[in-house]
């Protein structure tokens, strides 16, 4: 195998050594002279030898590095979901029209002008939003003209009304084995989109959880509104599942949901459960659901469980302040004993049982320091008597007394 480092380096190095050789002295005085052809065809193989010298490297190093690219994609995970293409959703619209007319469902002219909006083959002059249009739309759109029950839902939605809000046999047919699973799925997601959009994410997650992206019209749409519901309920685990899952199509994916998406995922990895933030976002969902108009039984479990986590923050905060506390009494005592322990961070009655004596100041000569006129020194005396313990009073009457004997000394 051709070497870089190998033969040719060798020839190098003797080449290099036959060219340096030129004009070397000799043991009896002179030099041995080149031939200037001989010097110049020398350095020419030199020139050459270089050239191959660095084209082998480039060689061996070109399917290395093409090798580690290939590595590398072969270690990312492949998506485990697939974008449908138009044509597999007309198939698909195809197979369902055929169904229902052989039920005898719907009217033919019906069924024929849905057709006519699925053409096998686009027009020449269709243009790149066409091809792009929501897909999920254009199904609804086609269930509609068709199915009377679809268009009582859309009609609910027009009104106001999502998921909750239709009368039970406006979506009973939703859950009946008999309806095709493309038809009931198709509804499922648009109807679980519309509750998102109107900040009804309790609705639109029981509508979306189950659905199966494999099988999804939209499956981009079925999990960024899932996670959407997913985040704003604060179900950390499965809503960083979905939006993974919806990110494995990076790139082919509508920007909007790949943007928003990123922004989703790096907010609830961030947020700590029981934290203030965590409260703060469940007390915002209690207010929603207010809002809604939605007093119930789930309501009511979301406030409760804010009380809990409140009442445990506050008696984290108590527990904290008590040994805070506990430590500052700890360093009073001392102070009592010695003299330079830590001031107290509350006035209360210390714990320290020293022998009542200060340290004595040089407070100057100046006259009336420590005096009071009898009356107030009485009112003074009285005051503690009924504020204070007994043995308080007896401390100021002897600190008085010290007084009055330190005068009739001097």
């Amino acid at each position: 195998m051709f070497r870089p480092g190998g033969t040719v380096r060798i020839c190098l190095r003797s080449m290099i050594q036959s060219i340096c050789s030129f004009g070397t002295p000799t043991p009896f005085g002179g030099q041995i002279r080149m031939h200037p052809s001989r010097f110049f065809y020398m350095v020419a193989a030199f020139a050459a030898v270089a050239v191959l010298l660095t084209a082998g490297q480039a060689t061996l190093a070109a399917p290395m590095r093409g090798s580690a690219a290939v590595s590398d994609r072969d270690l990312e995970r492949p998506p485990s979901w697939s974008i449908p293409s138009p044509a597999d959703i007309r198939l698909r619209m195809v197979g369902w029209l055929d169904a229902m007319s052989a039920a005898g469902k719907h009217l033919e002219a019906d069924s024929a002008a849905v057709r006519a909006t699925w053409p096998e083959e686009l027009p020449a002059d269709a243009s790149a939003a066409d091809v792009q249009a929501d897909m999920l739309d254009r199904v609804i759109d086609s269930f509609i003209r068709v199915d009377p029950r679809c268009a009582a839902i859309q009609k609910g939605v027009l009104d106001g009304r999502v998921a909750g809000e239709q009368g039970p046999a406006d979506l009973a047919w939703l859950a009946d084995p008999a309806t095709a699973a493309f038809q009931r799925d198709a509804v499922r997601l648009w109807l679980g989109r519309a509750c998102v959009r109107r900040d009804r994410f309790d609705e639109g997650l029981a509508l979306l959880a189950d659905l199966d992206p494999a099988t999804a019209v939209d499956p981009a749409t079925l999990l960024f509104h899932r996670a959407a519901c997913q985040h704003w309920l604060l179900e950390s685990d499965v809503a960083v599942d979905s939006l993974d899952r919806l990110l494995e199509r990076s790139g082919e994916i509508p920007v909007r949901y790949e943007r928003v998406a990123r922004l989703l995922k790096a907010d609830i990895t961030a947020l700590e459960d029981e934290s203030l933030d965590h409260i703060a976002r469940r007390m915002r969902d209690i207010t929603r659901r207010l809002d809604l108009g939605r007093p119930g039984t789930k309501t009511l479990a979301v406030q409760d469980g804010v009380i809990d986590s409140l009442d445990k923050m506050i008696k984290a905060i108590e527990e904290q302040q008590q040994q805070q506390q506990s430590q500052s009494s700890s360093g009073a005592g001392g102070g009592g004993r010695g003299g330079n322990g830590t001031p107290m961070d509350d006035s209360r009655i210390a714990g320290g049982k020293g022998p009542g004596e200060v340290t004595k100041r040089d407070i100057g000569e100046s006259d009336g320091w420590g005096k009071l006129p009898p009356h107030q020194r009485e009112e003074a005396l009285q005051q503690i008597g009924r504020e204070f313990p007994a043995h308080y009073r007896e401390a100021i009457e002897q600190y008085f007394k010290r007084l009055a004997s330190g005068e009739e000394k001097r």
